[in-house]
C-alpha cells in the first residue's frame, strides 16, 4: 500500500514563503508523475501543481502559476512544493499524489496533509 506523508505546512503571513514536502512509499517513484492538490475548508480538493518524472516540466494552475513550483528527489522519494508570495486564499490542507496526463489523482490513498494558513 502506498504511503503519503506531507509536511512543511505553517502560520505565514501574506507575501511569505514556505516549502512542503511529502515523501512517498512507492516503488519506482521517478516513474511517477507527482503532484500537489489542497483542500480548503469547505470546499473540494482542487490540483494545484505537478511534476513529471525524471526532473522534467512542471505545471500549475492558472490560481498559483508564476508563484508556486514543484521539484524532486527521486534518491529521496520526495516531492516538494515550493510556494512563495502566498495569499490569504491560498489557506488549504496541502497533499500531494502521483496524477495522470489530466492531472487527477493515481492513488487511492492519501496522506494526512499539511496545513498552511495564510494570515492577511
Amino acid at each position: 500500500q502506498v504511503q503519503l506523508v506531507e509536511s512543511g505546512g505553517g502560520l505565514v503571513q501574506a507575501g511569505g514563503s514556505l516549502r512542503l514536502s511529502c515523501v512517498a512509499s512507492v516503488r519506482t517513484f521517478s516513474s511517477y508523475r507527482m503532484g500537489w492538490f489542497r483542500q480548503a475548508s469547505g470546499k473540494e480538493r482542487e490540483f494545484v501543481a505537478a511534476i513529471r518524472w525524471s526532473g522534467g516540466s512542471t505545471y500549475a494552475a492558472d490560481s498559483v502559476k508564476g508563484r508556486f513550483t514543484c521539484s524532486r528527489d527521486d534518491a529521496k522519494n520526495t516531492v516538494y512544493l515550493q510556494m512563495n508570495s502566498l495569499k490569504p486564499e491560498d489557506t488549504a490542507v496541502y497533499y500531494c499524489n502521483a496524477v495522470n496526463n489530466n492531472y487527477v489523482a493515481v492513488f487511492s490513498s492519501w496522506g494526512q496533509g499539511t496545513q498552511v494558513t495564510v494570515s492577511s
